[in-house]
């Protein structure tokens, strides 16, 4: 028997967006990003970087073109819909890292799976297995979130972005604040984590030497190359 060949975690076609027609312009061909695949995205600031992860998570519709997520139609969805999809099928690591300073590990980590809707006795068993994993041991899970170190809390990060099972994990440059070491440390633990867990990833920075972690790069100013190799 044949496997099924997997279905791509985003695929895209003639993709556009602007905000008014003269004026800046969003254009993308074409982008496949297989299951498992790592893309880096580079590009200076205004280069149009987070209007592509808007976009791509479903916050924002396209002008015209095709935006597909694990399958559907992005480009097609109510607005509603979009909430649903972006919630079950796409964790975020942001570059603030966006933890609740007086919640728990364990409550900053559960809260993606309110949103996805998953049943929370399972969340929780996983939340604790991925904390675990990321080397956050028992004794911190109740510890607030503005009690733990700088590495300690991107974990935290991670273990939520990755807690509802994604099928696209997107890092909106978490890397940005931390010094070399910490950021090589960020970066070897989320793509181990997101590997284990078969997650792709959409890494975005404007740091050209983040290419060493990735075998695939948008340069936001060549999109009409689409994907090269680093």
């Amino acid at each position: 028997m044949t496997d099924k060949p997997k279905i791509p975690a985003i695929e895209l076609k003639q993709l556009q967006f602007f905000y008014q027609r003269g004026g800046w312009q969003l254009n993308l061909p074409e982008l496949t990003l297989h299951s498992g695949q790592h893309l880096f995205v580079r590009g200076a600031s205004g280069s149009g970087k987070t209007t592509l992860l808007n976009l791509l998570c479903g916050i924002t519709r396209p002008v015209s073109g095709e935006l597909y997520v694990n399958g559907q139609p992005l480009h097609k969805l109510s607005s509603s819909a979009r909430d649903s999809l972006r919630a079950k099928n796409i964790g975020v690591v942001f570059q603030q890292l966006n933890l609740i300073p007086y919640l728990s590990v364990l409550d900053n980590t559960l809260l993606s799976s309110h949103f996805a809707g998953q049943n929370q006795a399972a969340a929780l068993n996983r939340a604790k297995t991925l904390l675990q994993r990321l080397g956050l041991n028992a004794e911190l899970w109740h510890k607030a979130a503005n009690q733990l170190s700088v590495g300690q809390q991107q974990r935290v990060a991670i273990a939520r972005a990755l807690l509802p099972k994604p099928v696209l994990l997107i890092a909106d440059e978490p890397t940005s604040a931390l010094d070399s070491d910490n950021r090589d440390a960020f970066m070897r633990v989320m793509l181990a984590e997101a590997d284990a867990n078969g997650c792709s990833v959409i890494f975005v920075s404007h740091d050209q030497s983040l290419t060493q972690y990735f075998h695939t790069q948008l340069d936001m100013q060549q999109l009409a190359k689409g994907v090269q190799p680093c």
